[in-house]
C-alpha cells in the first residue's frame, strides 16, 4: 500500500470518528433540551393550577364574607324589630295599666257628681258668706273637689264667650246674642267633668245663635 492510500484511510477514519461525536453531542443536548422543556413545562402547568386554586379560595373566601355580612344584617334587623315590639307592648300595657286603675273608680265618681251639684246649690242659697255653716260647707266641698280631682276628675272649662265645643258641651239652649257670635257659649247650666280623657257629664249650657 502506498502512502498516498495510507493517507486516504488514515483521513476517513478521523472523519467518521468525528461525526460520530458530533452525533452524539447533538442526541445528548435534543434530550436535554427536551428534558428541560418537559420539566417547564410540567411547572407551568402546576403554577397555573395553583393560581386557579389561589383565584377559587379568594372567591369563596369574598363568596363567604358577603353571606356573612347579609347575615348579620338580616339578624341585626330581626333584634331592632323585636325591641321595637317589645317597647310597644311595654307602653300598651302601661297605658292599660293607667286606665284601669284610673277608670275604676268611674262609677263611685259618677255617683259623687250629684253629690258635689247639690253643696253647690246648698252653698248659693247661702246669703250671708259669713256664716258659720256657710263656711263649714264650703270647706267641706273643697275638699271633696281636691279628694275627687286626685283621684282624676276634672271640671270641664266652659267659660262665658268660649267656643262652644259638642265633644265637651250639650246645647239645651240657643238664643240669638248681640254681644256674641253664633257658636258662642253664653251661659253654664251645669258642670260638667271629665275622668282621663273619657267625658263622664258633658257640660250643659245656653249657646249663642
Amino acid at each position: 500500500m502506498n502512502n498516498e492510500n495510507i493517507d486516504k484511510s488514515v483521513n476517513e477514519e478521523v472523519n467518521e470518528n468525528i461525526n460520530e461525536d458530533i452525533t452524539s453531542e447533538n442526541v445528548e443536548k435534543n434530550e436535554e433540551l427536551i428534558d428541560n422543556s418537559t420539566d417547564e413545562g410540567v411547572a407551568s402547568e402546576n403554577d397555573k393550577d395553583k393560581n386557579n386554586e389561589d383565584l377559587e379560595s379568594g372567591e369563596d373566601a369574598a363568596f363567604t364574607i358577603k353571606k356573612l355580612e347579609a347575615k348579620i344584617a338580616e339578624q341585626d334587623d330581626t333584634i331592632k324589630r323585636v325591641n321595637a315590639e317589645y317597647a310597644n307592648y311595654r307602653r300598651r300595657t302601661n297605658e292599660e295599666k293607667d286606665s284601669i286603675g284610673l277608670y275604676a273608680n268611674e262609677k263611685i265618681l259618677n255617683n259623687l257628681i250629684p253629690v258635689i251639684d247639690n253643696m253647690e246649690r246648698a252653698m248659693a242659697s247661702f246669703e250671708d258668706k259669713t256664716d258659720n255653716l256657710y263656711v263649714g260647707v264650703e270647706m267641706v266641698h273643697k275638699q271633696m273637689i281636691e279628694a275627687l280631682k286626685n283621684a282624676g276628675l276634672e271640671e270641664i272649662s266652659a267659660e262665658t264667650g268660649s267656643d262652644f265645643d259638642h265633644n265637651l258641651h250639650m246645647a239645651v239652649m240657643q238664643e240669638a246674642s248681640d254681644e256674641f257670635e253664633a257658636g258662642k257659649i253664653m251661659m253654664v247650666l251645669q258642670k260638667g267633668y271629665t275622668l282621663g280623657k273619657k267625658v263622664l257629664r258633658a257640660t250643659m249650657v245656653k249657646v249663642s245663635s
